[in-house]
């Protein structure tokens, strides 16, 4: 299973023939089609209804935990352990890559660019107090005996970790009942950003861990976290900007050379996630940023008939591979032996994380709001969202597993079983009741009808919430102010740019024909890991 011994199939059968064993890995296989089918069909009827307070990652969720609940009764679990046989590299080689791509694939340039500097202050900068109060808090528990205790760089290794968001119920319900643009395109470019941000602290800490005898100072952290990200961020950018101009100059674009088109262009974000790996870097970094890039410039370069394939393409394998890791984390933790002794890890843990998410938001939301005119401002109900939001998903379960391999026996055990009960909590809980705090904030339903074939009006150069104008006179003697109206002028400076000379540059028309394009365009309705089906505007 990744985490403790495997057990073969040979083990489980007493050392049975090949015959025996290849009919057990068949069986195992159709365990879990039937359970993907299951989940899926449930899922469809619980949406069709519009039953919110089951979302599709909750249904799947309690599928893995019925499955294996009733293993464990009926005394079958060696055997279906066996079936399963989940290695910890097919999840993070084969299941993580497509859903992270699509992550990014998926993102919409207007929406995400024009509220660029909210999305990485909320990204970045808040995922790094997220983290640290986390870290902090579960460290001063420690110490005061409420809760397991820690050292401290491990500590903040699981702050890193439980860091990352995965509002795929949140936002798949904003999607059903219509919500302020804005809102949507702050949560979704929030938490793809976010699992960038989460991954490359958690690396950092884990290498300081690993070098703490050597007594490396606070500077050395810093070079350690910038070389994970920036680097793994590069690799990722330069691969995307790589295949934008393979697919401009290669000629792809005709009817007999469409297989070789699309079979290029889903090899690039392996090659990506492959490279930034085979360098020590972050994969799961890389593939993200080559996602974003890929869709913003090398997609408009591929014939239609190839951009609506690859579309479909990668957002079938995200949902099957969403799908089939919430499937397993109630599995797992229904057949896992888990460090349940440290009660009270997991449930101070739960506690820290609101606080950390509430100070994440609210102070990173009072910053964006000093830039700009009052009736620009982020409301408190969004920020309210946005905090509501923070559900734990596939990267923190992730992050968590690579844990019991990087710490002391017990510490890594002691953090999985705590990430597998918030994920499952946050995403049964908060997931299902989603719907009535949405209804609760008043914020669904004041987004599309308001704004119908307007989008382009939504995000103006200087609109939405991080472009606003800079005619405001500024407060005398206000420099922090004055920094962060800077800061924003910089992401309506880099609007200017792409439009003006990247987009020229790495695509086959000019950032005007783009812009045009993307007001009358329609686009299908990507998942945040598999959260979305049908079409709509973001």
């Amino acid at each position: 299973m990744g985490i403790s011994d495997e057990i073969s199939p040979a083990d489980a059968h007493g050392g049975s023939s090949p015959g025996k064993e290849q009919q057990a890995a068949g069986v195992g296989i159709l365990l879990q089609i039937m359970m993907l089918v299951l989940s899926f069909v449930l899922g469809h009827v619980l949406r069709r209804h519009k039953f919110y307070y089951l979302p599709e990652a909750s249904a799947s969720l309690l599928i893995g935990l019925i499955v294996g609940g009733l293993a464990n009764i009926s005394n079958t679990e060696t055997s279906i352990r066996s079936w399963f046989n989940f290695h910890e590299e097919f999840f993070f080689l084969f299941l993580l890559p497509p859903i992270i791509f699509q992550s990014g694939f998926s993102l919409s340039p207007k929406p995400f660019f024009s509220n660029f500097g909210a999305i990485v202050t909320f990204a970045i900068l808040g995922t790094f107090i997220a983290s640290t109060v986390t870290g902090v808090l579960v460290y001063l528990g420690g110490l005061t005996y409420l809760m397991y205790r820690l050292p401290f760089v491990e500590c903040l290794m699981f702050g890193a970790l439980i860091s990352a968001t995965d509002p795929v119920t949140v936002l798949s319900i904003f999607q059903e009942l219509g919500t302020d643009t804005n809102l949507y395109a702050l949560v979704f470019g929030e938490s793809v950003l976010n699992d960038a941000m989460a991954i490359s602290l958690y690396r950092t800490m884990s290498l300081v861990r690993s070098h703490a005898a050597s007594g490396e100072n606070f500077f050395m952290v810093i070079v350690r976290f910038l070389e994970t990200f920036v680097g793994s961020l590069s690799a990722g950018v330069g691969v995307g900007f790589t295949s934008a101009l393979l697919f401009k100059y290669a000629g792809l674009d005709i009817d007999n050379l469409q297989n070789l088109e699309c079979c290029l262009f889903v090899l690039f974000p392996y090659f990506s996630y492959m490279l930034a790996e085979g360098v020590g870097l972050s994969g799961i970094v890389s593939i993200l940023f080559t996602g974003i890039v890929m869709k913003h410039y090398t997609f408009s370069n591929l014939s239609e008939k190839s951009q609506q394939f690859v579309q479909a393409f990668f957002h079938l394998l995200s949902s099957l591979a969403e799908t089939f890791v919430f499937i397993y984390m109630g599995f797992d933790i229904a057949m896992e032996q888990h460090s349940w002794s440290h009660v009270g890890f997991i449930f101070f843990s739960i506690l820290f994380i609101v606080i950390a998410r509430a100070a994440n938001v609210f102070s990173c939301g009072y910053l964006v709001n000093l830039v700009r005119p009052a009736h620009r401002q982020i409301p408190a109900k969004h920020q309210k969202a946005l905090w509501y939001s923070g559900l734990r998903g596939a990267m923190a379960f992730a992050l968590a597993l690579q844990s019991v391999h990087d710490l002391p026996e017990g510490h890594g055990q002691t953090i999985f079983t705590a990430t597998t009960a918030i994920v499952v909590l946050t995403v049964l809980l908060i997931g299902g009741s989603t719907g009535t705090m949405l209804e609760a904030l008043h914020v669904v339903g004041d987004g599309h009808d308001g704004h119908d074939g307007s989008l382009g009006e939504i995000f103006e150069e200087n609109n939405g919430y991080v472009a606003p104008s800079y005619d405001e006179e500024l407060s005398s003697g206000n420099k922090i102010k004055m920094k962060l109206k800077e800061f924003h002028k910089s992401t309506a400076s880099f609007s200017a740019l792409d439009r003006n000379y990247l987009t020229p540059f790495f695509t086959s028309h000019n950032g005007d024909d783009e812009e045009d394009e993307e007001e009358q365009d329609v686009p299908m309705t990507s998942s945040r890991r598999g959260g979305f089906r049908g079409r709509g505007r973001v």
